[in-house]
C-alpha cells in the first residue's frame, strides 16, 4: 500500500525521483550533472542561433589564422619601398632584399614600407586569437582555484578576497603596460600581463557559486560522511560553476583580444617585426586620411573577432543560465 503524497506548500517545488525505486541498490542521486544533462545542454546550445553564428564565425577566423602560411600571398615582413601605399587590388612588381623580383597583387593594399596588408592581417590573427584563448584559459583556471578555496575554506575567504579586491583596483591596461615595460615584451609576457587583472573577476564569480552550494544539504551530508575535501569540491561544487565559467571565459577572451590590440597600438605589445592587428593600425594611423586601408582592414578583422566571441558568449549565457533558459521558454 503506497502512501499518498503530501500536498506541497505554495511556492515550493517538489522534486520527483527520476524513476521508480527497486530497492536493489542505492537510490538515484538528484545532485550533480548527469551525462544526459550534458548532452541535453550541448544540443540546446547548438539549437541556439547566437551560438551557431558566433561559433561558426569564430571557427572560420581560427582556421584562417592557422592556415595563414598557405592563405597568405607573400611574406608579411617583406619590405619593398617601391610598392609602398598601394591601394587594394593593385598589381605591381615586387623586389625582395635578396634582389628577386616577381609580380604580386596586393589584395588589401600595402603599407608605407610596401608590405602586403592582406598577409599581415592573416598573420596578425594568429597572435590576437592565441592571446585571447591563452588569457581566457589562464584566468579561468587560476580564478577557479582561488574562488573554490576562498568560498569553501572560511578562514581563507577574508584574506584572499581582500587581495583580489586590491588587484581589481589597479587598471588592467596600466598593469599590463607596467609588466611589459619591466619584462621583455613577448607572447608569454603579454598573456600574463592581460590575464592577471582578469583573475579576480573569475575568482569572485566562482566564490559566489561556492558560497551558495556549500550550504546545501547534500554538501553537508558529504562532510558528515567524512568525504575528502577534493572530492566534495570536484564532484558536488565545481560542476555547478562550469556553466558560468564557460560564459565568463568567452568575455575574458574578447577583452584580452582588445587589450592586446591596444598594447600593440601603443607600442608596448609584441615586437614590431611580428605583425599584429594593433601594430598594423598603429603604423597606418599617420596616413589614415590618404590611405585608410592600412587601418580599416585590421580594424575590421579585430571587430569581427570580438563580435563573434561576444555573440557566442551571449548564446551560451542564454542556454546555460537557468534564468535566461526559463525566460526563453516562457
Amino acid at each position: 500500500m503506497t502512501a499518498s503524497a503530501a500536498p506541497a506548500e505554495p511556492g515550493i517545488e517538489v522534486l520527483e525521483p527520476a524513476g521508480p525505486s527497486t530497492g536493489a541498490g542505492p537510490p538515484e542521486t538528484l545532485v550533480g550533472v548527469a551525462p544526459r544533462r550534458h548532452v541535453s545542454l550541448a544540443r540546446r546550445a547548438l539549437r541556439n542561433g547566437a551560438v551557431r553564428v558566433g561559433g561558426i564565425a569564430l571557427v572560420l577566423l581560427i582556421l584562417a589564422a592557422i592556415a595563414a602560411p598557405w592563405l597568405g600571398t607573400i611574406d608579411p615582413t617583406l619590405i619593398d619601398p617601391a610598392s609602398g601605399n598601394l591601394l587594394p587590388g593593385a598589381r605591381t612588381e615586387v623586389t625582395s632584399l635578396a634582389g628577386d623580383s616577381f609580380e604580386h597583387r596586393f589584395l588589401m593594399g600595402s603599407d608605407s614600407l610596401g608590405r602586403d596588408v592582406y598577409s599581415r592581417v592573416l598573420f596578425g590573427a594568429r597572435v590576437s586569437i592565441t592571446v585571447g584563448i591563452a588569457v581566457a584559459l589562464l584566468a579561468v583556471a587560476l580564478g577557479m582555484a582561488i574562488g573554490l578555496a576562498a568560498g569553501y575554506f572560511r578562514r581563507l575567504d577574508g584574506v584572499v578576497m581582500r587581495l583580489m579586491d586590491g588587484l581589481m583596483a589597479i587598471p588592467g591596461i596600466l598593469f599590463a603596460i607596467t609588466l611589459v615595460a619591466v619584462w621583455r615584451a613577448s607572447l608569454a609576457t603579454i598573456v600574463i600581463a592581460i590575464a592577471v587583472p582578469e583573475i579576480p573577476r573569475v575568482a569572485r564569480l566562482v566564490r559566489s557559486v561556492v558560497l551558495t552550494i556549500r550550504e546545501e544539504p547534500y554538501v553537508e551530508a558529504a562532510i558528515a560522511l567524512d568525504t575528502p575535501t577534493w572530492k566534495i569540491l570536484t564532484r558536488h561544487i565545481l560542476p555547478n560553476a562550469v556553466a558560468p565559467l564557460i560564459i565568463q571565459g568567452t568575455y575574458v577572451c574578447a577583452a584580452a583580444i582588445l587589450v592586446e590590440a591596444i598594447l600593440s597600438f601603443l607600442g608596448v605589445g609584441m615586437p614590431a617585426d611580428i605583425p599584429t592587428w594593433g601594430n598594423i593600425m598603429a603604423e597606418g594611423r599617420m596616413q589614415f586620411t590618404q590611405y585608410p586601408h592600412n587601418v580599416l582592414f585590421p580594424g575590421l578583422f579585430l571587430a569581427l573577432t570580438v563580435l563573434a566571441v561576444n555573440i557566442l558568449g551571449d548564446g551560451l549565457r542564454d542556454t546555460l543560465d537557468p534564468k535566461f533558459s526559463k525566460r526563453a521558454g516562457a
